[in-house]
């Protein structure tokens, strides 16, 4: 399958976007809030987000402007950094 910018990702039905993260994307992080379980990925080039509350799935992307730290600040306190790293 051809590389989808997230413009077109977000375009594609549901099922689609949950097919592409599955094959292509790498799972990084989980958290909670609000009872929300969101898993932080990494899908070509891109971070996204999956919001996951009683059987209801979303998913979000961030805006170009945001940094990486901005990204991940919400995972630190549950990302490993291998030892030597």
């Amino acid at each position: 399958m051809l590389e989808h910018s997230l413009f077109h990702f977000h375009k594609l039905p549901p099922w689609t976007q949950a097919e592409l993260l599955e094959q292509k994307a790498i799972a990084l992080s989980q958290r909670r809030f609000n009872g929300w379980d969101i898993t932080l990925f990494s899908f070509e080039n891109h971070f996204l987000e999956v919001w996951a509350k009683m059987g209801v799935e979303v998913v979000g992307s961030f805006h170009a402007a945001a940094t990486y730290m901005e990204i991940i600040e919400p995972y630190m306190s549950d990302l490993s950094v291998p030892e030597g790293a």
